[in-house]
């Protein structure tokens, strides 16, 4: 039945049944429940559901409802942040596909707040183009609330192997000259999110000259309680297949970049900051390597615990287009790649906007983001 809650966290039947039951099953261990239900309601009862993250709440108990109301769930509860409208993604069985891996050895993470730890790799040679089809994350067991975030980012192709025999600080005055030649972004991952696979027409493409021979991957480890002591061996595995596919895959970064000239003043239940990826920037990249533009298939929006909500603002010609991505409620713990329903294309000439929106009423110092 279609139940809400008050402020005071009793339940109460809907006046208005919203949620219509399709089938239930009950064995020995398991309650199944499938039903379904308008995403606008119309009911100020009832939670639209939309494309933003959805965070589900779950209890029950052992015994049915009774006459007199509901039975106290007790322990038996949780939440789960969902994306309900990610469109299902067309899984292809890498099973017998070849991996490779990038993992960290024995990285030693500082009793500090932030660290980003870079490490440079060698992609396997291949001496003939292929395509990765999928990436995972390898997260070390339970550091899955220390490893933030992944950035791996594409190398000079002058570099020779020596560089392989060391991993440093990025951003460090001391770290090694090679790492500033990784400027270009290849792929992301964040907390929370699962293997990212590329659609079945689409590929990071490995193997040709042009691609990527050493790679920097920058890990960054969140330690807010400053624990000593820790050692990580976290990763990506790339699942690659020899049969090419029509497109090659990149990645455009839009949005605001680390710097001391981004900060979120204290006690602001709601404060906006605004990256632009101007008409002059996309001209410039676009316009003469992709005249006809690039297609947009997926897109992860990234924030810090001080996030709510990411839009991500398109337009063409001086006009706003429908949305590309959003999420209005925006969950730190869960970060993944949100499948575009259909392709959208980006034009020279066109602009970009990420709106960031950032509470910290619950702060007292400046936030530098």
């Amino acid at each position: 039945q279609d139940y809400f809650t008050d402020e005071n966290r009793v339940l109460k039947k809907d006046p208005q049944q919203d949620y219509h039951l399709e089938y239930a099953m009950e064995n020995s261990t398991h309650t199944i429940l499938a039903f379904n239900r308008e995403l606008h309601t119309c009911d100020t009862n009832d939670k639209s559901i939309t494309e933003s993250t959805v965070r589900v709440i779950w209890a029950y108990h052992h015994k049915d409802m009774g006459e007199a109301g509901q039975n106290y769930h007790g322990s038996n509860r949780g939440t789960k942040s969902l994306r309900l409208l990610n469109p299902e993604k067309e899984e292809v069985s890498s099973a017998s596909l070849p991996y490779f891996d990038l993992t960290n050895k024995d990285v030693p993470v500082p009793d500090k707040d932030t660290t980003y730890w870079c490490q440079m790799f060698k992609i396997p040679v291949q001496h003939e183009k292929h395509h990765v089809t999928k990436v995972e994350p390898l997260i070390q067991k339970g550091h899955e609330n220390l490893v933030h975030h992944i950035l791996l980012y594409q190398c000079s192709s002058n570099l020779n192997d020596s560089v392989l025999d060391y991993g440093h600080e990025c951003y460090h005055p001391n770290m090694p000259d090679s790492f500033l030649t990784c400027e270009t972004v290849i792929f992301a991952w964040a907390i929370g999110g699962e293997g990212f696979t590329y659609p079945p027409h689409v590929g990071l493409s490995i193997g040709t000259a042009a691609d990527p021979q050493f790679v920097l991957m920058e890990v960054h480890y969140d330690n807010p309680s400053y624990t000593e002591g820790l050692i990580d061996n976290s990763g990506l595995r790339l699942i690659y297949t020899p049969v090419i596919r029509k497109y090659d895959a990149g990645v455009i970064e839009a949005g605001l970049w680390v710097s001391l000239f981004h900060n979120i003043p204290p006690g602001m239940p709601e404060f906006v900051s605004e990256g632009h990826c101007t008409l002059e920037c996309l001209e410039e990249a676009l316009g003469a390597e992709r005249p006809a533009g690039i297609h947009v298939f997926a897109v992860l929006l990234h924030a810090h615990l001080a996030g709510r909500a990411i839009r991500m603002r398109h337009f063409h010609n001086g006009e706003e287009q429908k949305l590309l991505a959003y999420d209005d409620e925006f969950d730190f713990n869960f970060q993944e790649f949100q499948y575009l329903k259909e392709e959208r294309t980006i034009l020279p000439g066109d602009n970009l906007i990420t709106e960031c929106h950032y509470s910290t009423v619950d702060r007292i110092r400046m936030t530098w983001v």
